[in-house]
């Protein structure tokens, strides 16, 4: 029977005691599920998995995505993104090296986001390239009754192009205009209810997130940093340091995340599967 510890008073646990590379059971498989409801955020650790695995395991919490940075698919698995800084030969990143750098959630320019995320780690340096996640239902509920009220019926609008100011063209190449018919902008409300716990979670972020619509722009600019900012505060945020062969699962419906970068000359080599998710409401 494998353990489900806890790890921050914010969200988080982990999991040990499972090897993903196995057919997981029914009872298991409802046990890890519930898991990723209740804390949002799940780590496997010490798995040793294929791409094969990896996917059979991402594909029992529904359909894959594949990502619309086509070019940083696995070759012959459409449904693995590499996250990666790793040089290739010719000087190329081996992945997407800018994955995460700026807090969000994975999809929310989609118009069905992501359900979940489930990132491998391959090939961490020794220290640094944290990744931060968010409980963004606290974030909701902590918020004073008037601003509740305030954000009740709004949303906001939101478009993958607009993170890439934060980048460099090597970190993240500009979308083709084939990429990007693929990923017009599409509007989600401000607060969103979890289909599957009924809970309210706050749904806007740094990276994705463009304006709240019916706003003026400064308004709409003071009120996202006024949200966002809010939502990162030290007791929503869980720092997740990687171990080699961890399995993280998170929940792209009620929390955001974002990626430190790697110290200099080190490299972090990562799988990424993305289970998609639902229309917001």
């Amino acid at each position: 029977m494998f353990e489900i510890n806890p790890l921050s008073d914010a969200l988080g646990a982990e999991i040990v005691g499972l090897d993903l590379s196995e057919p997981l059971d029914d009872e298991s498989f409802a046990r890890v599920h519930q898991a990723h409801l209740d804390f949002q955020v799940i780590v496997f650790r010490d798995q040793h998995i294929t791409p094969e695995q990896h996917i059979a395991f991402s594909r029992r919490f529904g359909d894959l995505s594949g990502h619309v940075y086509d070019q940083f698919l696995l070759p012959g698995y459409p449904e693995i993104l590499k996250v990666s800084n790793k040089k290739k030969a010719d000087g190329d990143f081996a992945g997407l090296a800018s994955a995460g750098r700026r807090w969000h959630s994975d999809l929310s320019y989609s118009a069905t986001p992501s359900l979940g995320s489930l990132l491998y780690a391959l090939e961490i340096p020794p220290s640094g390239g944290d990744t931060l996640f968010n409980n963004m239902y606290r974030a909701y509920e902590a918020l004073p009754e008037v601003t509740k009220t305030r954000i009740a019926d709004l949303r906001a609008e939101f478009l993958i192009g607009s993170a890439r100011k934060y980048y460099t063209e090597n970190e993240r190449p500009a979308l083709t205009a084939e990429q990007m018919a693929q990923v017009p902008s599409v509007d989600h409300p401000v607060v969103r209810t979890h289909p599957e716990t009924g809970r309210k979670a706050l749904y806007v972020n740094h990276a994705h997130t463009v304006c709240i619509l019916g706003m003026s722009e400064a308004e709409s600019e003071e009120l996202l940093a006024e949200l966002t900012e809010h939502s990162v505060q030290p007791e929503f945020v869980y720092r997740h340091k990687w171990r080699l062969h961890d399995l993280v699962f998170w929940d792209n419906r009620c929390g955001m995340h974002i990626a430190e970068p790697p110290p200099p000359d080190s490299n972090r080599h990562m799988h990424r599967t993305t289970v998609v998710g639902d229309t917001p409401y």
